[in-house]
């Protein structure tokens, strides 16, 4: 059925703008008949932050914004969906055009700016669904105009503990005005002390809900110290490695696109992504996991980011070329590795290249 849907769907939303294919796509999941899934093979399970994964593949934060398919999005056989990013208060983000293909380059361009319909709708349809299941996380961020951001992250954690799996504290998006500066030593603290705390208060009612935080590829190895270093003293449950670059190869193809602002993601971030995996995994030193993004568009390239030190990854950007049957095809193409390696999970391989990756050029 995926591939029916594909050899469909993917010339026609290819003719459309970007952000109105977009839509079209939410609004088809939407229309799904409800089945389920095909069983994954039990080798692909994977304990994380106190969660149980059926397999690592998720899809990334940006898909499905305001909530409305993540229970379709796990019926194709996703293992984890994160939501997102919601922001406290509905937000309209940056003036269109702001969503951009480059198709040679098997890429994308966004400044979409957290555009999203608010805590409150996406509150609504986590709270309809909440009886199915699965692992579905909550990416949170702040209103562009907000007088105080870390209130914003604060007040979405006690919104949305007692229905989100995990949250993401996203402070690497660079199209909202300032916000990377949340990744600067002193102010990271405060927002992690700050949305640990707010966690802390709603345990007893909302249960433990696993923080993770979300950082740009762009920082430099001193400032990922400093991160990391915070991460791990406030006992940050996880990251997420990483967001969208603002960098831009010398070696994409479609140069008409090049200087267009916002975040690049796709292919062309994955050995920046991958690098920046193994620079973090290094510096965590096992406390905790890590989730890997950016340019997963295979089996084998889902397999280098283990190997780099991702427990889990996520994607979004492949989609788009590839379409859904990429999850099934990166899932097989992992079970057939264990398989050939006499290996009994991934485990056993997360990590193993990272010392050898950390040693490379730096990729350009």
């Amino acid at each position: 059925m995926i591939r029916a849907f594909d050899a469909v769907s993917l010339p026609l939303l290819r003719w459309l703008d970007p952000e109105d294919a977009h839509r079209l796509a939410i609004q088809g999941l939407k229309l799904l008949p409800p089945a389920k899934p095909r069983p994954d093979d039990s080798k692909l399970a994977v304990r994380a932050f106190g969660l149980n994964f059926p397999n690592p593949v998720g899809i990334a934060a940006g898909f499905d914004k305001n909530a409305e398919a993540p229970d379709a999005l796990l019926r194709l056989g996703f293992g984890f969906v994160e939501v997102g990013t919601v922001t406290p208060r509905p937000q309209s983000g940056n003036p269109r055009p702001r969503l951009f293909r480059l198709e040679r380059d098997e890429a994308v361009i966004n400044r979409m700016g957290f555009n999203n319909e608010g805590a409150e709708a996406v509150l609504r349809r986590l709270a309809a669904r909440a009886q199915y299941g699965g692992v579905v996380g909550v990416n949170v961020g702040a209103n562009k105009d907000s007088d105080d951001r870390v209130a914003d992250y604060v007040k979405l954690i006690e919104t949305f503990a007692p229905l989100a799996s995990y949250f993401t504290v996203n402070v690497s998006s660079p199209n909202t005005p300032g916000l990377r500066n949340l990744q600067q030593a002193a102010a990271l603290d405060d927002l992690l002390a700050r949305v640990i705390d707010a966690r802390e208060r709603v345990r007893a009612a909302a249960g433990d809900t696993p923080v993770l935080l979300k950082i740009a590829p762009d920082l430099s190895l001193a400032e990922l110290d400093d991160v990391v270093h915070i991460a791990r003293s406030r006992r940050v449950d996880g990251m997420i490695v990483a967001n969208t670059t603002l960098s831009r190869s010398p070696t994409l193809r479609e140069r008409n696109r090049i200087n267009e602002q916002g975040g690049l993601s796709g292919r062309p971030l994955f050995r920046l992504s991958t690098r920046m995996v193994a620079e973090t995994y290094v510096r965590a030193e096992g406390a905790f996991p890590l989730i890997g993004v950016g340019g997963i568009d295979s089996g084998g390239a889902a397999l280098t980011k283990i190997r780099a030190g991702a427990t889990l990854v996520q994607l979004y950007s492949a989609l788009v070329y590839k379409g859904l049957g990429l999850v099934e095809n990166i899932k097989a193409d992992l079970a057939s590795t264990l398989l050939r390696t006499g290996r009994e999970s991934l485990a056993e391989i997360v990590g193993a290249d990272a010392p050898m990756i950390t040693a490379e050029e730096w990729p350009i």
